[in-house]
């Protein structure tokens, strides 16, 4: 999968640009503050409907305009096809093919992009929500009925949850225990069916990258928290046995919405003993094995975005990285401050393009 052309309207500083992208490396060279970051995140949009930098949605409009536009050409084994991503208004609308879709998730199945930028190392240190949302990602590209299961779950916690805090009791509370109890079971099939594949690829990932951190083992906690596999039985047991501890706190304790994963290496143990440069490889690891296993599953590479990975790597691991993107033949979109910073051994094979204050020039 590739993006043959990407055009912006309004995003960020850009007025308007648009960039014709190689298939393999594409390399986008400026000061901080240039504009290299947004184009990045105009793929990131496209893929998921946000971007991977915090802030209000709203702020990808540029400053005095009232709406933002990001459109793409994509070529991949499912063959070409033409995708287009707006926000005006507050709320988001997509095309593919020129034709409006209904759900986003329609036009999100078209363009598949992983990324790796400096915020990566919260996907080790930070929270669980992040954590879930890899695994969730590459179910929603696996499994076609994770989607719908997935907000059936959502919607059902929502309910009972408020329900808890109203008071509510057991005769109100028991139709949304059963849908939550059976969205939920579905949807921790899903994921463990991915994190199981998931964990093949990872080895061989970490043997090409990091071969000094030993071998990687990933832990997959389902949430619900029980000695058995998730089932209906079960699952609606431990909503009636813990009904009174979760009214007391107002939320509900158990389910797959506090899944989680923990990655250790051989060398290292635990997390908690990782230095903020191992958070980074460790990250990096489970991008690229994602990454991975997508092109194993579906024949063809997603998109890789990679945020100034000079400066989030060092010297070493950076060519390693460098070097196997270019032998995987992957669309890889990546910035930095300059050529001379990157340890590219193949830079005559790159499409550079220099970003000056939201406008972009090519070389080629």
């Amino acid at each position: 999968m590739w993006i043959k052309s990407l055009r912006l309207n309004r995003l960020r500083i850009f007025p308007s640009a648009e960039l014709a992208l190689g298939s393999g490396m594409n390399v986008l060279v400026g000061d901080n503050g240039a504009g290299k970051t947004s184009v990045l995140e105009a793929v990131h949009l496209l893929s998921r409907g946000r971007s991977f930098r915090n802030g209000p949605r709203d702020a990808l409009i540029r400053r005095g305009e009232d709406q933002v536009q990001v459109f793409a050409e994509i070529e991949s084994a499912a063959g070409n096809c033409r995708l287009g991503l707006g926000r005006g208004g507050g709320v988001f609308s997509g095309r593919v093919n020129d034709r409006p879709v209904e759900q986003l998730s329609e036009l999100f199945r078209h363009c598949k992009a992983v990324c790796f930028e400096p915020g990566s190392h919260a996907l080790i240190s930070g929270g669980s929500e992040q954590r879930r949302a890899l695994v969730d990602w590459g179910s929603f590209h696996v499994e076609p009925a994770f989607l719908d299961n997935w907000r059936r779950y959502q919607r059902a916690l929502r309910q009972r949850n408020q329900l808890l805090k109203n008071q509510a009791d057991e005769r109100e509370m028991q139709p949304f225990e059963h849908e939550l109890a059976r969205a939920g079971v579905l949807l921790t099939q899903h994921r463990e069916s991915y994190i199981g594949t998931l964990m093949g690829t990872l080895p061989q990932v970490a043997n090409e990258l990091m071969p000094e951190l030993g071998r990687p083992e990933l832990v997959w906690h389902d949430g619900w928290r029980c000695s058995q596999p998730a089932n209906l039985e079960a699952a609606l047991a431990l909503f009636a046995t813990g009904r009174e501890g979760d009214r007391q706190r107002g939320h509900t304790r158990h389910g797959p919405h506090r899944a989680d994963w923990t990655l250790s290496f051989q060398e290292l143990g635990q997390r908690e003993h990782f230095s903020r440069g191992q958070e980074k490889l460790a990250a990096l690891l489970m991008v690229l094995g994602q990454a991975q296993l997508h092109a194993q599953r579906e024949g063809e590479w997603p998109i890789l975005l990679l945020d100034d990975p000079a400066s989030e790597l060092d010297a070493g691991h950076c060519a390693q990285l460098l070097d196997c993107l270019h032998q995987s033949g992957a669309q890889t979109l990546l910035t930095a401050t300059s050529l001379d910073s990157l340890p590219l051994r193949n830079a005559h094979q790159a499409r550079l393009f220099h970003v000056e204050q939201g406008r972009v020039r090519s070389d080629s």
